[in-house]
């Protein structure tokens, strides 16, 4: 006996519903309005990779955003999707009637242009459906070498549309599968499951469209409909060719690519651990860094058991501070310590900073009024920032090594806060 909605998933398999689309539809059918995380759940897909189609579900209109916060899906019923089918079919048969006549004349033209001695064959393959159907079909029966050349954004569709599988059996059967791509941590997790399935490198220049060899005796070049990030993306379109300057063309493009990549497990190196790991803080989108904290902090309270943390906040601060400082140094002037405070001065109560002013000039000593950074609430966070921030502007201006003060917090709320600059 086959499961409850078996019969349902197969029709929007063959309907060019992928396997994971088809899962997410389901779910959010039998659970009825519900959050994206929510679906990702009850359908056991990671949920980058279902927002992803859950997008692409609305897109094709088997879901439907219901609004709220957080946003809602809802599922179009089966009664209204197989009413759609049965129209767009209606439809297609009505045009290919209408159309008999002409596509019956064009394929006799075509006879009559090629002999039957003549070795070249082509086909134009104008749907996404078509594509995966004769790709699937001919690697299927590939006997040495399949040779793909595809762009990054390409890998997911190639997966959900179950080529990844296809190129697995081939390389079981022992055919020599080589893909070149190019890799950026948005595609990691396609890239590196592609990987475990063939011979992979990395191009270090972009690559554009996609292609794919079949022994040496035929190839697929993608010609349209190829930019898979589109928000309103256009049926692909390709042309198949066993015409031996056709297929040596695409060979060599392989070639070339492959020669000049890098091993794939190199570049996956290179992205997960790099020189140097920022977390940028953009204006307007403050909380998506925090968000990504919690989830590393979440992650090693998994793996270790550990239940709480204790973050270095003077750390944190100072890290803040410093680059703060290095970005403020680009907006002022001088080229002594005079005319560098002069102008930080200009700068502080442009900004609303404070007001800085020089108490005094050996030692350098100055005051910040109605400090930015003394909060009522965290007023220790001024004491650990601005020492640090006037030392990155001074030292970024001047070229040399400073120390500076921090402020006495008992004199902080009569007389401001005062430091002492001394250069090296």
């Amino acid at each position: 006996m086959s499961r409850p909605g078996a019969d349902l998933l197969q029709l929007l398999g063959d309907h060019g519903v992928a396997e994971k689309g088809a899962r997410l539809y389901l779910a959010a059918w039998r659970a009825g309005p519900v959050t994206a995380s929510e679906l990702a759940r009850l359908s056991a897909i990671h949920r980058v990779e279902a927002y992803r189609i859950i997008k692409e579900l609305v897109a094709g209109g088997l879901l439907e955003t219901t609004g709220g916060r957080p946003q809602h899906f809802a599922a179009l019923s089966p009664g209204q999707l197989l009413d759609r089918w049965v129209q767009t079919a209606s439809e297609q048969l009505r045009r290919l009637e209408h159309d008999r006549p002409k596509l019956l004349a064009d394929l006799e033209s075509v006879r009559a242009d090629v002999g039957e001695k003549d070795p070249r064959k082509f086909a134009i393959l104008d749907s996404s459906e078509a594509i995966r159907r004769f790709v699937r079909t001919h690697v299927g029966t590939a006997e040495r070498e399949i040779l793909l050349v595809a762009d990054g954004s390409s890998l997911a569709g190639w997966i959900d549309g179950g080529f990844d599988r296809a190129l697995r059996a081939a390389a079981g059967r022992g055919v020599k599968v080589r893909l070149v791509t190019d890799v950026h941590r948005a595609n990691l997790t396609e890239a590196k499951h592609f990987a475990g399935l063939l011979e992979m490198r990395h191009s270090p220049t972009p690559v554009f469209g996609r292609a794919i060899v079949l022994d040496g005796s035929g190839a697929v070049v993608y010609v349209g409909g190829d930019g898979g990030a589109d928000p309103a993306p256009v049926e692909s379109v390709a042309v198949w060719s066993s015409a031996p300057a056709f297929v040596a063309t695409a060979r060599q493009r392989h070639r070339r690519l492959w020669a000049a990549g890098e091993l794939a497990e190199a570049r996956f190196v290179e992205i997960e651990d790099p020189p140097t790991a920022v977390l940028p803080v953009v204006a307007g989108k403050e909380t998506v860094p925090f968000q990504r904290l919690k989830e590393i902090t979440r992650l090693g309270m998994r793996v270790s058991g550990v239940r709480s943390f204790q973050l270095d906040l003077p750390d944190l601060i100072g890290t803040i501070a410093r680059q703060l400082g290095r970005e403020i140094a680009a907006e002022v002037e001088g080229h002594t310590p005079e005319e560098v405070v002069v102008s930080l001065a200009r700068y502080y109560a442009t900004h609303t900073m404070g007001r800085l002013s020089v108490v005094r000039d050996k030692p350098l000593t100055l005051r910040v009024n109605g400090c930015f950074a003394c909060t009522s609430e965290s007023p220790e966070i001024g004491r650990e920032m601005c020492p640090q921030l006037l030392r990155a502007v001074l030292e970024a201006r001047l070229g040399q090594r400073w120390g500076v003060s921090k402020p006495d917090p008992t004199k902080h709320a009569s007389r401001g806060c005062l430091f002492v600059a001394t250069g090296g």
